[in-house]
């Protein structure tokens, strides 16, 4: 299962949960997960002016806390590990790949 997101995708196999983060001029960065590992996860959809995100809360580290900036619409910041931006044509395919992955760590 893969959501694409701004500037990368997340994608969730049954038992791994793998965000790649692509930024602009930098070598893609992927950040893999163990969805037995997740306690928590966290969507704000998107809507036709600013992006959503998916978050992915794990034990260990705080969630990244959302920014107040006019130009980030409220999403966590770009270089946090366990979050991703998604426009509003992925929203369904989030709430999908969350469902799945809170199913497997039920």
């Amino acid at each position: 299962m893969d959501v694409k997101g701004v500037q990368g995708d997340i994608s969730f196999d049954g038992e791994w949960v793998t965000i790649t983060k692509r930024a602009v001029g930098q070598a893609p960065r992927e950040f893999r997960i163990r969805a037995a590992d997740v306690t928590g996860t966290r969507l704000k959809e998107a809507t036709r002016l600013f992006h959503g995100y998916v978050q992915l809360i794990v034990p260990g580290s705080e969630p990244a806390p959302e920014s107040t900036s006019l130009l980030s619409g409220g999403r966590p910041p770009q270089d946090d590990p366990h979050s991703l931006s998604i426009p509003r044509r992925s929203n369904d395919g989030a709430r999908k790949l969350l469902a799945a992955i809170e199913q497997a760590r039920g």
